[in-house]
């Protein structure tokens, strides 16, 4: 790969006979295999090289390189390099450079320095709970992430599980329910009654300790969804640029959301396998791993079909939708989805009602389905709920059918 990215045979030849070079030829590998730039890559591997002779320099050897080092080096780049041969570049470009090789090199098993020195290192209770979950419950990785900082709060603050007590843990779950909004309030106490019963199974802590975890008070159907109109939601998706890459996939995965009412994990979670062109259907794996298919219109298909064609990256993932920018992987979280739809809001000039840009879009679509019609029971197939009690929010969403049945104020004598 070295020949693809420099036309100098002097230049291939002189990295391939440095000390490092079987290690340059497979790091230039992994940047082509990600699909960086030709002159990224060009630079990541003249960081490389630098990097390299730096360490060479101080008798530090490969196994034992960890992320100390990386500092190290962007601290003689910031003192100013007096490496010879390495004339001067933006220290920062190097320093990326540096670490993107070093974690080729955790890949390819050449650092052998223990985990705890290079990262921090999880309780040991949280790492057994994690993949007992995983193992007992089939919990998502995703799932696990969002119980892990409440679990590892508990731990810090409260310490080994054999001194935890009720009066211990309720004070935990309502200071952390003051700091934050109903939501991941939620989730704390969810994480740490899944945890203590965990402890509970591997004879760790008292039977019925679970039940002391209060349940945060949170009124169903109390709240309105938040939606957008119609002409607003057409003005977000034509505010796609559909001559450029990304606006291609932006307007594909608008679409998916405004059209068929996709949450933000179903378009992350997409596969190219999940498109059935030949049936027009979509394959969507959802809340619980509940398979689902949903019929593809002719739009939503050729907004994918124009995405695929000339808008994603060929790279060596089966993930339909892709970062825009090297290293061309699959969209990290749903984060990344909100992200484009807030930035798409943003450039339609369109006031967001709500933060989760991306459901925003799933409530206008059962919005727009209740006013053209459409019963909670049509509603709730579309969005896959479970039971149509959590689809009757949307009923106090219908104003003209509200105002069929609503009552007069009686009046008052004045005093």
């Amino acid at each position: 790969m070295l020949t693809t990215l420099f036309k100098s045979p002097a230049r291939v030849r002189e990295l391939r006979d440095s000390c490092a070079g079987p290690l340059l030829e497979g790091f230039a590998y992994e940047l082509c295999q990600i699909r960086y730039a030709e002159k990224t890559a060009r630079e990541h591997i003249r960081a490389a090289e630098h990097f390299i002779y730096w360490i060479d320099r101080r008798a530090i050897t490969l196994a034992t390189l960890n992320d100390s080092y990386i500092d190290g080096f962007g601290r003689h780049l910031v003192h100013g390099c007096r490496c010879p041969g390495y004339r001067w570049r933006p220290w920062i470009n190097l320093q990326n450079g540096a670490r993107l090789f070093l974690r080729y090199l955790r890949g390819a098993g050449v650092v052998t320095s223990p985990v705890s020195a290079q990262m921090r290192e999880e309780p040991v209770l949280l790492t057994a709970f994690q993949q007992w979950m995983e193992q007992q419950r089939r919990t998502t990785a995703a799932t696990l992430q969002n119980y892990s900082r409440p679990i590892r709060d508990l731990l810090k603050s409260v310490g080994d599980p054999s001194r935890f007590d009720a009066l211990k843990l309720r004070r935990f779950v309502l200071e952390r329910s003051k700091q934050s909004g109903w939501g991941r309030a939620k989730t704390c106490t969810t994480a740490v009654r899944a945890f203590l019963r965990f402890l509970i199974a591997e004879g760790k802590c008292p039977i019925g300790l679970d039940a002391s975890i209060p349940a945060l008070a949170h009124w169903s159907l109390s709240s309105l969804p938040r939606y957008l109109q119609s002409e607003d939601v057409e003005r977000v998706i034509a505010s796609c640029d559909r001559a450029t890459p990304i606006g291609r996939r932006d307007r594909a995965i608008l679409l998916l959301l405004a059209r068929l009412g996709f949450r933000a994990g179903d378009i992350v979670g997409l596969t190219l396998e999940d498109i059935d062109w030949q049936h027009a259907w979509i394959h969507v794996s959802g809340k619980g791993r509940r398979q689902t298919r949903f019929p593809m219109t002719q739009e939503v298909g050729d907004a994918i079909a124009a995405y695929l064609q000339d808008g994603r990256r060929w790279a060596f993932i089966d993930r339909l939708f892709l970062r825009s920018h090297a290293p061309f992987r699959a969209l990290s979280s749903h984060s990344a989805v909100s992200s484009i739809v807030a930035r798409a809001i943003r450039r339609a000039a369109v006031k967001c009602p709500s933060r989760g840009a991306a459901h925003v879009l799933r409530h206008s679509v059962a919005s727009s389905m209740l006013r053209q019609g459409a019963s909670l029971q049509e509603i709730s197939v579309i969005l896959r709920h479970r039971s149509t009690q959590t689809t009757e929010i949307y009923a106090k969403v219908n104003v003209n059918s509200l105002g069929m049945i609503i009552q007069p104020w009686p009046e008052v004598e004045p005093c």
